[in-house]
C-alpha cells in the first residue's frame, strides 16, 4: 500500500495543529477551572449531608439518600485519583535529573 507524501504531510500537519498549546489556555483558565470543579465536588458533598440529615430526622425517601451517597462516593473517588495523579507527577518530577 502506497500513501502519497502529500496525504502523509497533510496528517503530520493535523497532528502537529492538535498538539500545539492553545494560547488561551493561561494558568488563571486553568485555575479557574479547577476551582469551579472543587466548588462542585463541595456541593456534592454538601448536598449528600443535607439530605442524609433529612432522612434521618424525618424519614425522607430512602432512594434520594441512596443515590446522593453514590454521588459522593464517586466525587470522592475522582478527587482521590486526581490527588494520586498530582503526587505521581510530583514524584516524577523530582526524579528528574538536574
Amino acid at each position: 500500500m502506497q500513501i502519497p507524501a502529500s496525504l502523509a504531510a497533510q496528517g503530520y500537519q493535523t497532528a502537529r495543529s492538535a498538539a500545539t498549546p492553545d494560547p488561551k489556555d493561561t494558568p488563571a483558565r486553568a485555575e479557574a477551572a479547577f476551582g469551579a470543579q472543587l466548588g462542585s465536588f463541595t456541593d456534592s458533598l454538601r448536598q449528600a449531608e443535607q439530605v442524609a440529615a433529612s432522612t434521618m430526622t424525618t424519614g425522607a425517601d430512602p432512594h434520594a439518600l441512596v443515590e446522593a451517597i453514590a454521588a459522593t462516593e464517586l466525587a470522592v473517588e475522582t478527587a482521590v485519583t486526581v490527588r494520586n495523579k498530582v503526587v505521581d507527577a510530583y514524584l516524577e518530577i523530582l526524579r528528574m535529573p538536574v
